[in-house]
């Protein structure tokens, strides 16, 4: 019998595989199925299998593939997968080789997160500075959450245990369904109506799907918690789920029991911190004494102490020095003052009012004298003048001429008759002699020129 017509097994497995990935059509598979077998292993590849109504497939997904994937898989979910078939040689079996997962009919719900996510985020909700800071040791916290669940018993277990002096009241709410979304707003409502009462706020749930933590996603919820005015921690789902209300409050919790502990310090640490911060208070006040007390015993032993008078020898000195300085800049300034006083008394006689009475006295007599000498030769000079002009107007009077025989003619409007041009036959007029007047009428008028005689 011959041999070499046999193949072995890991030749028959090669020649599988390299079937598988030449063809074309097992490069790139979109599969859709049910969980079955899954086990999830932390920090590993991750082995299970997909089935349907009729038949499985073996799956594997390597953790870089596993690690991106947004949601936490569980037994029985339906999923889309994205990979490709090969054979695994070592036991002679094909596989599907997983590198993406998305739950099945959720794709539309994630989208619609993705775009709410995206449209807060521009708004600055997800902001850090928006983030408030929680109190150290708060009196009361407001917590917003299923009343019937283990949230709430987490939460006060875990207060009571580190802080006892907290009071925690509890607001219900449904976490979960269409009607979810309106009592969380209404439970957070209530918190605010009494804001001032509550120094922190929790809002969570416990863990489940996309569709179960979607309450906490809906817009409305989202901004209520951003609006709330005391500090928020989100404790919503697990570590692995993140939903918006954690994005928006400004601490998120990964479970109920890290929300207490963030809410409330520790009280046994608090006491050990008081006690440590006592002993060194205590240790820094004694070492202030014995520093002070050395101070003391130096200054109690130092020389001006023993000779309290050495401490006056300085000053005693710079005393008798200003007092010699002061002396020698008040007579400085008497002196000075005085040299003042007598100039400005010079100055006072030589303006004084007396003297300068007397020399007015002597002005106005000096004045007085003059103008009775100058109205005496004015009177004189005029009296002169008068004799000279009186004498020239008796030379010139016709009064004169009048005695020596000559007359003078007027007619009727008193005008002086000095040519027969005058007047008129007929007129009437008067003639002048030194000792009366005639009147007369003109009977003839005849001219004379130069001695000639003419009618």
């Amino acid at each position: 019998m011959r041999e070499d017509k046999y193949l072995t097994v890991t030749d028959l497995n090669y020649y599988i595989t390299q079937k598988f990935k030449n063809d074309p059509y097992l490069h790139k598979v979109f599969l859709q199925g049910e969980l079955s077998n899954f086990r999830f292993r932390r920090n590993s590849h991750q082995y299970f299998s997909l089935k349907d109504e009729k038949s499985k497939i073996n799956v594997v997904m390597f953790r870089t593939y596993f690690d991106k994937v947004k949601f936490k898989p569980e037994e029985g979910m339906k999923v889309y997968l994205t990979g490709y078939v090969s054979v695994y040689g070592a036991q002679g079996s094909y596989q599907f080789y997983a590198e993406s997962m998305e739950p099945a009919g959720l794709g539309a719900l994630y989208e619609r997160l993705r775009q709410l996510q995206e449209k807060l985020s521009k708004e600055g909700l997800f902001a850090a500075e928006h983030k408030k800071k929680l109190p150290h040791f708060p009196d009361r916290i407001a917590v917003v959450t299923s009343a019937s669940g283990a949230v709430i018993h987490d939460i006060m277990v875990t207060a009571n245990r580190r802080f006892p002096h907290a009071e925690i009241d509890l607001f219900p709410a449904q976490v979960q369904g269409d009607s979810a979304a309106q009592s969380l707003i209404d439970a957070m409502k209530q918190i605010l109506a009494q804001a001032d009462l509550y120094d922190v706020m929790i809002i969570g749930r416990g863990g489940g799907s996309l569709e179960d933590l979607w309450p906490f996603n809906e817009e409305i919820v989202v901004r209520q918690v951003y609006d709330m005015p005391m500090p928020v921690i989100s404790s919503v789902g697990h570590e692995t789920d993140t939903t918006l209300c954690d994005l928006v409050a400004d601490v998120r919790a990964a479970t109920p029991t890290a929300a207490a502990e963030y809410a409330t310090p520790n009280l046994a640490d608090e006491l050990a911190n008081i006690h440590q911060l006592q002993s060194r208070l205590l240790a820094n006040i004694q070492n202030i004494i014995r520093g002070k007390r050395e101070v003391l015993n130096r200054i109690n032993n130092s020389v001006i102490m023993r000779e309290p008078a050495r401490l006056y020898d300085q000053q005693i000195q710079t005393l008798d020095l200003l007092n010699k300085r002061l002396n020698n800049s008040m007579q400085q300034q008497l002196f000075t003052d005085r040299q003042n006083y007598q100039l400005l008394t010079q100055k006072l006689l030589a303006s004084s009012p007396k003297q300068q009475i007397v020399s007015f006295k002597q002005q106005r007599e000096f004045l007085a004298k003059q103008i009775v000498s100058s109205m005496k030769n004015l009177l004189t000079s005029k009296r002169t003048t008068l004799r000279q002009k009186m004498q020239q107007l008796d030379d010139y009077s016709p009064l004169k001429t009048l005695d020596r025989g000559y007359s003078y003619t007027t007619v009727a409007d008193g005008k002086a008759v000095s040519s027969v041009e005058q007047v008129k036959v007929n007129d009437s007029i008067t003639v002048h002699f030194k000792d009366g007047a005639i009147e007369a009428k003109i009977a003839e008028i005849k001219e004379e020129t130069y001695g000639n005689k003419e009618e």
